[in-house]
């Protein structure tokens, strides 16, 4: 029994680690190395500083990858295991499905502790600090946070549009700044350039060669265009750019911080009960929806008879596709506190575990 319980461990962890390791590699491909290059090549910003994002970014991306990764394992290994009629060699020598099954609840078991544990305690920390570096960056080199050819909607009270950016140095600025019950007010720039004082909290944008909307003294609602040579325009990132005033989103928060919060507003007259519940249930419903992922692996495995990789990953694309849908959906229920955050989180994984467990009934019954 020892030598089949390693050989069932064994033939999952092989495709679960491949499976890791070729998400964490997309993850870089797709997001990390181009943010990297752009920080590094067009922003200016420090490699040090952008591997330390990277750094950060890994443990919440971790908590998506391992459910993946699970599923994606046991459909490959149960695939193979059945395409080279093992499962038929070991039921015919009196093993049930669930007895050859028992070790990989084990393991997956420990496994979804161990991603509670990544997910409440280092990537809460980790993510908060990610927010705390980019908005570092953010004031050491502003170019960073800007972006050419695109409405910039980051600060308060303001719109901004760059045609152009190279590094700190800008051309084709416009800014646009609401009045309520009034016509908008544009600022407009041929070129301009970043100034940041970081030990000040302050970041200017210096305006050249351009013009400017001011309101008529006479009747405010109305405005006359004035031309200007340079103009010092302030962008409001100090008090939110010093990382001991940052707030804390609920993603950077632990369990017990988040049930903090909530009796602290609760004693203020405040009801957060809802969005900060759903983001407790949400860490929950993540970490476990491995043990999910494993019932509805098991049969769809065994069915397939397939030990091509491919068509695992075909098929974990589309559970995880379903899957996320459904969690959205009782994420969004449960902040509105349509739906209660327990039964809402919970809903993707009672709904794929329990078509597991009617899938492997119907095979253990054949």
């Amino acid at each position: 029994m020892r030598v089949l319980r390693n050989h069932i461990v064994g033939e999952f962890f092989s495709p679960f680690l491949l499976s890791i390791s070729s998400f964490i590699f997309l993850f870089l491909l797709g997001r990390g190395l181009v943010q990297m290059a752009d920080f590094i090549f067009n922003k200016s910003v420090d490699v040090f500083l952008v591997l330390k994002l990277l750094w950060y970014s890994l443990p919440f991306i971790l908590t998506f990858i391992v459910p993946m990764s699970v599923l994606v394992a046991t459909l490959s290994m149960f695939g193979k295991l059945s395409y080279d009629n093992e499962i038929i060699a070991m039921r015919a020598s009196g093993l049930s499905l669930l007895k050859i099954a028992k070790p990989l609840f084990f393991v997956v078991f420990i496994l979804s502790l161990c991603t509670f544990i990544l997910s409440d305690q280092i990537a809460s920390v980790t993510h908060y600090r990610y927010r705390q570096l980019l908005m570092r960056i953010g004031l050491e080199n502003p170019g960073a946070a800007l972006e050419e050819g695109t409405f910039i909607k980051k600060f308060k009270n303001f719109v901004i549009f760059i045609y152009e950016i190279d590094k700190n140095k800008l051309k084709g600025i416009r800014i646009y700044q609401p009045q309520e019950g009034k016509p908008t007010r544009t600022i407009s720039a041929q070129k301009g350039e970043l100034i940041s004082i970081p030990e000040q909290g302050i970041v200017k944008l210096r305006l050249i060669q351009g013009t400017s909307d001011e309101p008529d003294p006479k009747d405010p609602a109305k405005f006359y265009t004035i031309n200007f040579k340079t103009y010092d325009f302030p962008l409001n990132v100090s008090e939110s750019s010093k990382d001991e005033k940052l707030g804390k989103k609920p993603k950077d928060m632990s369990i017990r911080e988040l049930q903090t919060e909530i009796d602290n507003l609760g004693h203020e007259g405040i009801r957060a009960t809802y969005p900060l519940a759903t983001e407790i249930h949400n860490k929950i419903a993540l970490a476990f929806s491995s043990i999910a992922f494993l019932l509805i692996g098991i049969p769809l495995g065994i069915t397939s008879r397939r030990s091509n990789k491919s068509v695992s990953f075909g098929i974990s694309l589309f559970l995880m596709t379903l899957y996320w849908l459904i969690l959205i959906a009782g994420k969004a229920l449960a902040q509105k506190g349509l739906v209660h955050p327990l039964l809402a989180l919970q809903f993707a994984n009672l709904i794929v575990g329990g078509a597991g467990l009617l899938l492997l009934r119907k095979i253990t019954r054949t």
